[in-house]
């Protein structure tokens, strides 16, 4: 695991919301938010695996909660029972996301394009729709949506992935300008190849290609993403919003 910055009880008493809580960045996200004395509404569409993970939490102040972030409905509920059971909302990581097998564009599949959009950029925009004003009615909050260096540079074989991910650049800046005089702050972070599930389909050797795409020669860990997301959404970032950084092993800088 990554070290930490925050002081013990940095978040103590903050509500937080962390979508894909179930395994990767959100897990690992919502694992430091809660050492570090943060109330915890997680979501997942895999309830079994989000049950499991929060038992390893150790942690009484969590309420996790099936929901499909396509499903804006679904997000706004359960939003509702996050700020009725804590009493608000201060945080928010949008981390819910998914890799379909590659395929050139002419040739992708409308299906996968469609399910791709859906979840990695409608997703975020459920969520975010319903954060702000849930933060507003609590003073002020921060969001960090999970991007990727996809959505910077495009990627063969990608055609959706690369598109979603440029959409959740776009949607964070704008969303940005809009409330920056509110009190909430909205940001976004860009990972490079980071070791979670959503690499669990590459063999050794793609695994060896992906790290040496980086100029640091590996793939990042997760807590080194959740590193960075931390900082966006404490008070030390109090003058950054409309941001993307880039937690990516130099891969951008090339």
């Amino acid at each position: 695991m990554a070290s930490s910055l925050f002081d013990p009880r940095a978040f103590s008493g903050k509500v937080a919301f962390v979508s894909g809580a179930a395994s990767g960045i959100g897990a690992a996200t919502a694992r430091q938010l809660a050492d570090l004395g943060a109330k915890l509404v997680l979501v997942d569409r895999d309830r079994a695996r989000l049950d499991a993970f929060v038992e390893t939490l150790g942690s009484n102040n969590v309420l996790a909660l099936e929901v499909d972030v396509t499903a804006i409905a679904s997000v706004e509920e359960a939003i509702a029972r996050g700020v009725s059971h804590f009493g608000g909302l201060d945080l928010a990581v949008n981390s819910a996301g998914i890799d379909l097998p590659r395929c050139e564009t002419a040739r992708y599949p409308a299906g996968d394009w469609d399910r791709t959009i859906a979840v990695n950029l409608t997703g975020v925009f459920n969520a975010v729709r319903h954060q702000i004003p849930a933060m507003l009615a609590s003073g002020g909050g921060s969001i960090v949506n999970v991007a990727s260096i996809m959505g910077f540079r495009g990627f063969s074989g990608q055609p959706a992935y690369t598109a979603a991910k440029h959409g959740v650049i776009g949607l964070t800046k704008a969303a940005a300008l809009d409330h920056a005089t509110q009190g909430i702050r909205i940001n976004a972070v860009a990972p490079g190849f980071i070791d979670t599930p959503l690499l669990g389909h590459l063999s050794d050797e793609m695994r060896q290609a992906a790290a040496l795409l980086h100029p640091m020669a590996r793939v990042g860990e997760a807590d080194e993403i959740t590193n960075v997301i931390l900082f966006l959404l404490s008070d030390a970032a109090s003058f950054v919003t409309g941001a993307c950084f880039e937690a990516d092993g130099g891969y951008l800088a090339k």
